[in-house]
């Protein structure tokens, strides 16, 4: 109880500091509601911390409070930032920043209210005239030769959600330690008078078309099979922003490529911060998808594609053998793409040797197979495609990327951006699907050829959501037990090896020998391994209020016609490694 009474006392005093005449009307008028209502869930909700940069950047409810996106959460970490970039850059005459936003609700405002702080700071800034998908803020940056970046966004976030994405100087999200000086610069950030809100006009360039014809231009680049397409122009392809900004630049991409016959969902190309025709616009849910399939049982297309809102996630839909639409997920979006852009290179006698591509740890273990088998490099990174484009950057002067993912629906064909990429991944997919196409295979074909060649696998993931300040004690006490007490085996085999990323510590379990991992930095990451091949990873979400667990089973596939009995089989595993977890 004791600490219940200190815990609100805290939290109203922190509120009755937005009471001051730093703070806007209508936000002194909301705090005091929340100070005087009898249930004070939603004050200690809103106060009990800062908003904290995580995997994403930095991400929460939109409201008022220290613990929500607002003009002051905003402003105040864009003050610190820009203190952290002229101590950073003290040597540069004109430091600049590229800023762009999504379609939600708030972000045009939150990313002029950033545009006006940089400015104020004497920043230049380049700020986008509308919205824009996320990678091309992220080729903005290396366009103008930016400094750093921010982009408003909350990926794929229920509405109420918006964010605040930093990057650096090579387009990517930012990492160690520029992360952890920025929020150190942004702690000190005291006081809201503190942060310079009037911004600099003279300072703030508004661009548009020219970068977006530049960046699709740059995509086009990336074609592998462009005499394919011609034969195949006429493919039927569903696709849908999610009320997103994937409609201002994705079917122009898909229609510079040399496909002609692209099909949109009428009612879900209206941008809309609201989402007003799902309840989640995230692609991997097979809820978001259902308008898309619904067109596309109507028009019978070949393929089936989705942009999330800051259309960097790609979601994508094959017909089964039944003829069914169903969803892949996200590491055979990943998988796919990867096997087609290595396979073609091979074929176009690309291949030299210093070829390279990118995985995250929780993504499938097939893809390493396919790159072993073409003699292709594979890294290993932590979750997120800051780290893919860490990899980008420790190789580029001596090795050719083609291509990475993370199985949470996210791939990279290039370096001119260095964030996923929706834009380039759908045109790229569906080049892929023509060239499967154009050698006898639908889409399903195109898939089972890599399981029949490269051994099958199947993956889920289960989010258990805890949110709240009492959600996030519990999630840390489930890792602490997962670690204290590791199951002895999952799906009926033993565990052979555990990996825990908070230590670097391998484990061999049968001999209990331990060596370090070669790791950037620690994670908190536990990963389990099998005998039969299975693999588990437990991770605390970086942007949401989450405990992620990857799932994924091996199985044999030697013909398609065996392919929804591995698929059974291999779901039934899963199910029992689920119930081993205990979730």
């Amino acid at each position: 109880m004791a600490n219940n009474e200190e815990l609100l006392k805290t939290v109203t005093a922190r509120a009755t500091e937005w009471l001051g005449d730093g703070y806007d009307e209508a936000t002194r008028l909301q705090v005091k509601k929340l100070i005087d209502a009898d249930d004070k869930t939603e004050l200690i909700e809103s106060f009990y911390r800062d908003l904290e940069f995580g995997t994403g950047g930095l991400r929460g409810i939109m409201g008022v409070g220290s613990n929500r996106m607002n003009r002051y959460t905003v402003g105040a970490a864009t003050q610190g930032f820009a203190n952290y970039l002229k101590e950073a850059f003290a040597d540069l005459p004109q430091i600049s920043v590229a800023v762009g936003h999504d379609v939600r609700n708030n972000s045009r405002e939150f990313a002029e209210i950033v545009a006006n702080v940089f400015s104020a700071n004497g920043i230049k800034v380049f700020l986008f005239d509308s919205f824009r998908p996320t990678p091309e803020l992220s080729y903005a940056i290396r366009y103008f030769g930016c400094q750093s970046g921010v982009n408003i966004t909350a990926s794929h976030n229920p509405k109420e959600y918006n964010g605040y994405k930093a990057y650096w100087s090579d387009g990517a999200q930012i990492i160690a330690p520029h992360d952890t000086n920025i929020i150190n610069h942004v702690n000190a950030i005291k006081s809201v008078k503190d942060v310079k809100f009037d911004g600099n006009p003279d300072l703030i360039e508004i661009v548009g078309p020219k970068v977006d014809a530049d960046y699709l231009a740059d995509i086009k680049g990336l074609s592998l099979s462009p005499e394919v397409i011609k034969r195949h122009a006429d493919l039927k392809i569903v696709y849908t922003p999610i009320h997103g900004t994937g409609v201002k630049l994705i079917p122009q991409s898909l229609r510079n490529y040399g496909f002609t016959n692209i099909i949109s969902v009428p009612e879900q190309d209206i941008t809309d911060g609201n989402f007003p025709t799902v309840d989640s616009p995230n692609p991997e849910n097979a809820s978001a998808m259902a308008m898309a399939i619904a067109k596309a049982k109507e028009v019978q297309a070949d393929l089936v594609m989705a942009s999330d809102p800051d259309a960097d996630r790609i979601g994508c839909v094959l017909r089964d053998s039944k003829g069914e639409y169903v969803l892949i997920n996200g590491n055979q979006i990943v998988m796919i793409l990867l096997y087609y852009m290595m396979t073609r290179n091979t074929e176009l006698g690309r291949i030299k040797g210093n070829e390279y591509i990118v995985k995250t740890i929780v993504t499938t273990e097939t893809i390493r197979s396919i790159a072993e088998a073409n003699n292709i490099k594979m890294f290993d990174c932590y979750t997120g495609f800051k780290w893919i484009a860490a990899v980008i950057r420790e190789n580029e002067d001596t090795m050719r990327y083609l291509g990475g993912g993370e199985e949470s629906y996210g791939f990279l064909a290039e370096t001119f951006v260095r964030d996923k990429d929706s834009v380039s991944a759908i045109s790229l997919m569906a080049e892929a699907a023509a060239w499967a196409k154009d050698r006898g295979l639908d889409f399903l074909g195109l898939l089972q050829e890599i399981y029949m060649k490269y051994g099958f696998s199947r993956e889920a993931g289960v989010s258990v959501v805890r949110p709240g300040k009492s959600g996030a004690e519990e999630i840390q006490a489930m890792m602490k037990a997962f670690r204290s007490n590791p199951p002895k085996s999952l799906g009926g085999s033993p565990i052979k090896t555990i990996k825990d990323y908070a230590d670097l510590n391998l484990t061999d379990v049968p001999t209990g020998k331990v060596t370090k991992m070669d790791m950037p930095v620690t994670s908190n990451v536990l990963q389990y391994f099998t005998e039969d091949g299975s693999k588990v990873s437990i991770r605390p979400s970086g942007t949401e209020p989450k405990i992620k667990f990857y799932i994924e089973v091996k199985g044999k596939l030697a013909n398609a016609a065996d392919y929804d009995r591995a698929v059974a089989d291999a779901d039934a595993k899963i199910e029992a490694v689920k119930k081993d977890l205990g979730i």
